[in-house]
C-alpha cells in the first residue's frame, strides 16, 4: 500500500485527513510531538470509522525541532503538511508564530525532498490569500496574496510567510519534489470527540450563550470533510501540482445569518444562539479592549469571500451545502457538551 504521512495528527484537520486516507486505502504515517497523546488520537479515529490498527502509525516529531522528520518521511510517496501553530492554546508572539510555521514547512519540505517524496500537499490558509487588501465585492481567489506590508494578525502573517516561503523552496531547491497548497476559508465540521478546534468557537459560543450578538462581517466557510477530501485530490490528481486550491463551499455567510440557521433547525436547542447583529461603530469600539473582537477588527464592515471554483472546475471538487455543514457542526458540539 502507498504510504502517506500527514503531519500533526492530533489536530482537527489532520484527523480528518487520517480517516479520508485510510478510507481510500493508504497506509497512514502521522506525527504528534508527544506520544503519549497516540492513545487518544487513535480512540478519536476508532470512533468514528473502522480501520486496522496496523495501518496507523503514530511517530514523535516537532515542526521546532529537526529531530524524527528523516525517519517520518522515510518511505512515504505523499507528505500532507497539516500541522501548524495556532492559537488553541495560547498567544503566541508574532515572531515566535511566524519563525515556527516557516521553519516547519522548510524542514517538512527538506526531509521529504531528501526522501524522495513525490508531492507535499501543504495546508495554507485564507489568512494567505485575502488580508491586507482594499475592501472589494469580487471574490478572492488563487492568484490573490495577503499583504505582507498590512496590519496582520500573527496567524495571518504566518501561514503567508510560511506558504511563500514553500514556493520559494521548492522552486531553488526542490530537485523535483512537487508541491499543492490548500487554502481553506473557516473551517467548520463535526469534531472527533471532545475537542475545542479554533475554527469551530464562533459557533460553540452561539449555543453556549456566550456569545449576545454576532459581529458584523461576512465570509466564506467550508466543511472540515471536503477539505480534506481537496487534500487528497491535490495529492494525485497531475493537475493540481505547482498549484494552489481555495477550499470554500459557496456562497459566505455572516455570522448572523448562521445563528439564524441555527434557532431554525435546531428549535430550543439553540435557544442561546444571538438574534442580532453588532453595529459596526459599537463592534470596533469593543474591539479596542475586548480579545474576542480584536482578533477580527480587520473583517468588521467587510466581506472575505473567496471563490471555489478552481478546484471544483479543475479537480471536480464537490463541498456539501454549507447549511449541512453548521448543523452537523452543531449537533457535534452538542452531542459532546456544549450546554
Amino acid at each position: 500500500m502507498t504510504q502517506v504521512l500527514v503531519t500533526g495528527g492530533s489536530g482537527f484537520l489532520a484527523s480528518w485527513c487520517i480517516l479520508a486516507l485510510l478510507e481510500s486505502g493508504y497506509e497512514v504515517r502521522t506525527t504528534v510531538r508527544d506520544l503519549a497523546r497516540e492513545p487518544d488520537l487513535r480512540d478519536r479515529l476508532h470512533a468514528a470509522a473502522d480501520f486496522d490498527d496496523a495501518r496507523l502509525r503514530v511517530v514523535p516529531a516537532d515542526l521546532g525541532s529537526d529531530d524524527g522528520w528523516a525517519e517520518a518521511v522515510a518511505e512515504c510517496a505523499y507528505v500532507l503538511h497539516v500541522a501548524s501553530p495556532t492559537l488553541r492554546h495560547s498567544v503566541e508572539s508574532e515572531e515566535a508564530m511566524v519563525n515556527t510555521a516557516r521553519d516547519g514547512v522548510l524542514r517538512v519540505l527538506r526531509a521529504s525532498r531528501d526522501a524522495g517524496v513525490r508531492r507535499v500537499v501543504l495546508t495554507s490558509a485564507i489568512g494567505a490569500v485575502a488580508f491586507g487588501h482594499a475592501p472589494r465585492t469580487a471574490p478572492f481567489t488563487e492568484e490573490d496574496w495577503t499583504d505582507l506590508d498590512a496590519d496582520l494578525a500573527p496567524y495571518q502573517r504566518s501561514k503567508t510567510v510560511a506558504e511563500r516561503a514553500a514556493w520559494d523552496f521548492v522552486a531553488a531547491d526542490g530537485r523535483g519534489l512537487e508541491l499543492a497548497a490548500v487554502n481553506p476559508v473557516g473551517v467548520l465540521g463535526p469534531v472527533l470527540g471532545p475537542d475545542d478546534p479554533p475554527s469551530l468557537r464562533t459557533i460553540r459560543a452561539m449555543l453556549d450563550g456566550s456569545m449576545p450578538a454576532t459581529p458584523p462581517f461576512g465570509m466564506s466557510w467550508v466543511d472540515v470533510r471536503d477539505v480534506a477530501d481537496l487534500h487528497l485530490l491535490a495529492m494525485t490528481d497531475p493537475a493540481a501540482a505547482g498549484q494552489r486550491w481555495i477550499a470554500s463551499a459557496d456562497p459566505g455567510m455572516r455570522p448572523i445569518e448562521i445563528a439564524r440557521l441555527l434557532r431554525e433547525r435546531l428549535g430550543a436547542r439553540a435557544a442561546k444562539a444571538p438574534t442580532r447583529e453588532l453595529p459596526l461603530w459599537l463592534a470596533r469600539f469593543l474591539g479596542s479592549f475586548n480579545p474576542q473582537l480584536r482578533v477580527l477588527r480587520p473583517q468588521l464592515g467587510r466581506s472575505f469571500i473567496a471563490s471555489g471554483a478552481k478546484a471544483r472546475q479543475v479537480l471536480g471538487w464537490r463541498p456539501r451545502p454549507l447549511a449541512e455543514t453548521i448543523i452537523d457542526t452543531a449537533e457535534s458540539l452538542l452531542a459532546n457538551g456544549v450546554r
